[in-house]
Parts: C-alpha cells; structure tokens; sequence
C-alpha cells in the first residue's frame, strides 16, 4: 500500500488540470446561489446558464463540451455570457430556478424578469449545435434584444447604400449567404468587441439588386470602404474563421475596451480538502445519514409541490428508511415521524415546505433530528465531484436491502425486500438528478426486476446491477483514478466469491450474497467521523430560535421589487394625505395668516385667457404653485404626527426623514394633476437631483412664474416670435443686396 500512496501523490502533483469541472481560467462566469439572480434576471445581457451537479457523471462529459463553447463564443460578450452553476454545492439557487434533473440548460433573454422565463435547451450536445442554438434563441426575442448586440437580420439594399452616412465607421463586410446558412451571424458576433467595422449578411434576393458586386457564389463576402471602394474577401476558405481573421487583421480595426462581468469566488474553491482515513471492510454512518440528508434535503427539495407518482414515491421510500434503516436513535424517532405524517397525509398534494418542518422537527417537542450536511467517509472522493453521493445511495440501498430485521426486530420478509427494491425503483425514477442514469436504472428495472421475489433475489438483483453500471462507467470522465470502476466484491475483500478457470470469469453467487449480508449488516456500520446526536439536536434548536427571532431583513433599495413596494408606500400616503388635505390645508393657511390670500383666490376664480378669452374654471386657476410650500403644507404635518410618534416609541426617526427627504415627487406631480394643477408649468428636479439618496440642496424643486398664460398662448408667441425673426432677416438680406447692386452701378464709368 506505500506504493499505491506515492503513485497517488505524484499523479495528484502531475495532473492540476483535475482540480474542478470549471475554473477561473474559462471564459465563462461561474455563480453560486446569491448571484444567480443578480446576473440571470433584470440583465442586459443574455445569458446561457448550465445547471449541474459536480457527482453527475453526464455533467462530467458534458463539461468539455461547455467549455469549448465558452472559448468559442468569448467576443460575443457583452451581449451574451455563459455561466454555470454547480447544485451540488448550491441547491437553494438551482431550487430557485426550478432546476429538477442534471445537466439542464437554460436560456435567459436579457431583461428577464422571472425565472420561469427562462428557456430550456435539450437536445443539444455538439458545440456548433449550441452555437447555433444562441443565435436562435437571440432573435426569437426581438423585444428584449441585448444593448450590446449588433443587429443580425439581413441587410436591405437601402441600407447598404447609405450605411456611412448614418455609421462613423471605416468599414462595411458584407457577407453573401444563403437564408439557412449562420455564418454571417456569427462574424458579426465575433466582430462585436472590435471597432472601426460593421459586419452584415445579405441574402441572395438583395445580392441580386446590387449588380456592382457580381455575387455568383453563396457563402461570399465584400468588403467596403468608406472612402467608396469595394472589393472581394479573398480567403482559402469561405467559412466563419477565415472571415473573422481577415476582418481583424485590417488596418484600423481593434478591439474596444467593454466592461465584462467578471467571475464569482465558489465555497467550494475555497474549501480546504481534508482527507479522511477509512477502512474498506466497514460501512460508515456518516455516509448513510449524508445520504439521507442529501435525498429528503436536496434531492426531493427541487419540487416546491409533490403530487401524483412523486409523493407515492416518497412514501414508499420514507416508509422503508424509517421500517428498515438502522438508524441510530434520534434519527429514528425523525424516520418514524415523517412516515406517520406523510401516511396521513389523506390530500393529493403536499408542500414541499410542509414536509421539510416534519424534517426539521419544527412542530414536534420530541428529540429527533438529522444531520444537515454531507460528510463522505468511504464515499469521499478524491475531488469534488467525484463520487459523493452517488456511492453514499449506492451503499443506503445495499444496506437496506441487506437488514435480515426490521427496526423494531421482526424478520424482514421476502415481500419486504421486493417492496424495498421498489420504493429504490420510484424514487429514482421521480427524483435522482441524473437524468441519463435514471433513463438507465428505469431500463434495467423494466428488464428483469419483475423476476425477483425472494430477499436473497433482491440481494443479488442489486449487486448484479451496480457492477453492471461499474462496467458501463469504466474510463468515463466520472471515474475517480483513485477509485477505478471495478468490479465488485475484488478478490482482497472476497477471495472466494470469484474465480477463472480455462480464462473464464467466473461469480460464485452465493459467496457474494454471503459477503453482502456480513458488509452491510447492522453490527459492520461504524460511527466514526460523526458528530453526536445530542449536540445535533441543539444545533437544530437553536438555528430554530434564531429563526424565529430574527427580524425579517430589510430588501435592497435598488432591486424592483423594493421600488415597487417604496412606490406603493408612497402612494399610500399620498392616499391618506388627500383624505385629510382639507382639515391640513386649512390648519397651514390659518397657521400661516394665508386665509386672507385664500380668500381672494377665491373671489377671482375665472381669468381670461389671451387665446378666444375663454374662461377658465376653478380647477385650472393660474395661480402659482410653489411646490416647496405644497411639500411643507402635504408633507411636513404627516412628518411631524410621525415625529410625535417615534417619540412615544411608536415610530423610528429613520421614517421620518424617509418621509420628509424622500417623498417620491411622481407622487406629488399626479397629486396637483389630480387637483387641477396640470396646466401650471412645474419645472422637476434636475438631472443630479434626480438622486432621492443626494442631499437636500440638490433635491429642491424649482419654481417659474406664470402670467396667465396656457400653452397655446406659449405656442403662439413662439411661432410669432420665429415668424418675425425670419421677416427681420429677409429685409437685412433684401437691403443688404440692394446695396451692393447700387456701389456696383456707381463704379461704372459714365459716357
């Protein structure tokens, strides 16, 4: 064993390369479950985002795939960025995003507002298909296109004739290509990051209507200058690579600076891996109870609602942990709650949040609890995403098909090893992340699962099947080099359950279902690793008391919703302020000695005005509107009942000034429209007062006098104004000619 150590050594020092499915070195952002929402939704950009779990052997062969992809599509940022997410690590963001099966792809149209907005991708598995498949996706969105994208429907002959007029740029590729064809797209994306270029396709119905080029082929390209010249792109190749070389390579072309989205640090970079000893010939607990807390956790979690063959499917599967699992004695008590409740459960739906308080024995006093992370012993691989929690199942599902007795001591019978196989048959097929390997546990249950009606069968059944997945997984890129796919029992841990004979292999079965019952029995599961039961139990506690007592945190100020709600705050006490603006006003005008000047407002509620002298009402009185005395008359009452407020503990003082700083003045512009005031001409905020957060100097509004004047009457005076001027200038011209004619005939000599 020293050898195997060194050679593990110097292969973990040869091969860095291994240290994660993804980098910081690719070309793509990696996120984690707070980011995910910053950067898929309310984007400006669009976003192809890979959904994956590190342990998923298909997520594995896929990664190569992604990454070329993200290598090849790299200048076609900012309008569009690949990103990655591992829910492995993240759960609650893939949760979130309604993520169910692994590897899933999604598409997310820039501006995105929800997350069931984006698109999911299947099918795809080449890189050009990918490709293709962002520029598709791109145009299906025409109302959401990215800021940053260049426009990718063909050019019209109009356009290309004026293209310098209305573009500062020294050149214009046109790209001659058949309707079907993406290679023009695909330049223009390509050239997105470089100045001092344009690129467009031109399909061959307008190639015909531009003669000058003598298009005769498809794909083509032409390129024109500014200066009026034009002249054929002269390749090897008509393809994209040689296109976009040519076209980078001109003088004057290079590549502008953009502010890209950089990428996000992960928990599990920096993670610091520790090695755990074990021992082959046992079965550790800590694996079995990560397994659990990985299935009910994380695994089950991904369906806000379970219903239909998905809750019989966890009822079956919690009934058999809890009738058959050895579990130590709190965990138990946490099995037996959850089968009780789940099988009263009479209704044809449950909350997933339902079931997680039952998990979290949140409404029950008795001590139970569950361990609320993974910690892989024997399952431990040598990186992340190697092995895990694909082992950890593997090994539950041994050891309940194994127990000889049930939990509370009576015989397993045969028909309980059929119904445990069964339960394992359900949930992966309503479940398990992997969706390739439960396409494959489906179709090796489908084919001989309905033969096994005795324990051992059931023993013999499952052990046959994992080495028949070990075989199809040998080589594969989710293979741990550290732990090769063998198959199982090896001769060390069963010398007698296998053998050769004239260069045959050979299984003797009932050594193997022997061994099985020994490994996996009740007496071989060992604790090591795992903490204590009674100091999970306070743990559990205390995050629920915390839970409880911790305050709900307040949004961020700058995220839609949060403006939202702000707005509906305001509009609600602008609400409240007009159910109480005549008992206000008349208080501030009395306060204010204005009752006298109140009065004769009153008295002169009609005033002509200078177009057709019609009268105008009362509610469109030209008085002016001075809208710091309406904020002190609206506003500062409100603030100031508030005030009282926060003094008697009532209210805090961060609210008053929210009322009397930040008053939302959309609010107070359609107040006044509402009272009559729209045709007063009221100058906003300017451009650096616009900040509600700025200071208060900033934030005044400014006043213009009005003289009685509505905007026709402006209108008016404005085109007179422009009438007068042009009159004016006519004559200057006029007499100014005139002039110049009379010095011309006196310069003439005479007879």
């Amino acid at each position: 064993m020293p050898e195997m150590r060194v050679l593990w050594l110097l292969w973990a020092l040869w091969a860095p390369g291994w240290a994660g499915m993804y980098s910081r070195e690719d070309p793509l952002v990696i996120l984690d479950s707070d980011s995910a929402r910053h950067h898929l939704l309310n984007s400006s950009s669009a976003w192809f985002a890979e959904f994956y779990a590190s342990w998923c052997g298909h997520c594995q062969k896929f990664a190569p795939i992604w990454k070329k992809l993200a290598l090849d599509v790299q200048d076609w940022r900012p309008a569009v960025y690949l990103s990655v997410l591992d829910c492995n690590i993240h759960s609650r963001g893939c949760t979130n995003f309604e993520v169910t099966a692994y590897p899933t792809l999604k598409f997310f149209k820039a501006f995105s507002t929800d997350v069931s907005s984006g698109k999911r991708i299947k099918g795809l598995n080449t890189p050009i298909q990918l490709r293709h498949s962002i520029i598709d996706n791109l145009e299906a969105h025409k109302e959401s296109w990215p800021p940053a994208c260049p426009p990718l429907e063909p050019a019209s002959v109009t356009e290309i004739q004026g293209f310098f007029n209305s573009n500062n740029v020294d050149y214009l590729a046109l790209i001659f290509e058949d309707k079907r064809s993406y290679v023009g797209r695909e330049v223009t994306l390509d050239l997105l990051q470089y100045e001092n270029i344009a690129v467009r396709r031109v399909l061959p119905g307008e190639a015909l209507q531009l003669p000058h080029f003598g298009v005769k082929s498809f794909p083509s390209a032409y390129l024109l200058q500014k200066s009026g010249t034009f002249s054929r792109i002269r390749v090897r190749q008509e393809d994209r690579l040689s296109y976009r070389n040519f076209l980078r390579s001109l003088r004057g072309v290079r590549r502008g600076t953009f502010q890209l989205v950089g990428q996000m640090q992960t928990s599990n970079e920096q993670e610091t891996k520790v090695w755990r000893q074990a021992d082959s010939s046992k079965v550790y607990m800590a694996d079995l109870e990560s397994a659990l807390h990985y299935t009910l956790r994380v695994e089950v979690a991904k369906f806000p609602v379970l219903d239909g063959d998905r809750l019989t499917a966890l009822k079956k599967y919690v009934h058999v942990l809890a009738k058959v699992f050895p579990a130590r004695p709190l965990v138990k008590n946490l099995l037996l709650a959850m089968d009780s409740w789940l099988q009263n459960v009479s209704a044809t739906q449950i909350s997933y949040s339902d079931f997680e308080n039952v998990l979290n024995n949140r409404k029950s006093n008795r001590e139970a609890v569950l361990m609320a992370n993974t910690t892989w012993v024997w399952c431990q691989g040598s990186e992340p995403e190697f092995r895990g929690f694909p082992c950890s199942l593997w090994t539950l599902f041994h050891v309940l098909t194994a127990q000889s007795v049930t939990s509370d001591g009576t015989p397993v019978r045969d028909e309980d090893a059929v119904d445990i196989l069964r339960s394992m048959r359900a949930y992966v097929q309503n479940f398990f992340g992997c969706e390739e390997c439960a396409k494959h546990f489906e179709a090796m249950a489908r084919k001989s699962l309905g033969n096994v009606s005795t324990r051992d069968e059931a023993i013999e059944w499952l052990w046959d099947r994992h080495n028949e997945v070990n075989a199809r997984l040998a080589g594969e890129k989710s293979e741990d080099p550290r732990f090769p796919k063998l198959q199982w029992p090896t001769p060390d841990l069963c010398p007698l359950c296998q053998w050769e004979k004239d260069g045959e292999h050979y299984w003797d079965v009932s050594e193997v279902r022997h061994y099985l019952k020994a490994h996996y029995r009740k007496e071989n599961i060992v604790n090591d690793y795992l903490e204590d039961e009674q100091e999970l139990l306070k743990r559990q506690r205390r995050v629920e008391g915390e839970a409880l007592e911790k305050p709900k945190a307040e949004p961020d100020s700058t995220t839609p919703v949060a403006i939202r709600q702000r707005r509906d705050v305001v509009k609600n006490e602008v609400e409240e302020m007009e159910e109480n603006e005549e008992e206000e006003e008349e208080e501030m005008l009395e306060r204010q000695g204005m009752a006298k000047e109140m009065h004769q407002v009153e008295r002169h509620k009609k005033r002509p005005t200078v177009i057709r002298m019609r009268s105008k009402s009362k509610s469109e009185d030209t008085a002016i509107v001075d809208l710091d005395s309406f904020i002190d008359q609206h506003y500062k009452p409100k603030a100031r009942r508030k005030r009282s407020a926060s003094e008697r503990g009532l209210m805090s003082h961060r609210l008053e000034e929210d009322v009397l700083l930040d008053a939302d003045y959309v609010a107070v512009h359609e107040h006044l429209r509402k009272r009559g005031a729209g045709s007063k001409y009221l100058i906003g905020i300017s451009v650096e007062g616009a900040n509600p957060k700025g200071p208060v100097s900033q934030r005044r509004w400014f006043r213009m006098l009005e003289l009685g004047f509505s905007r026709m009457d402006l209108s008016l005076c404005i085109v007179l104004y422009i009438l007068s001027s042009m009159c004016l200038l006519s004559m200057y011209l006029y007499f100014h000619m005139k002039k110049r004619c009379w010095k011309q005939r006196a310069s003439f000599p005479s007879a």
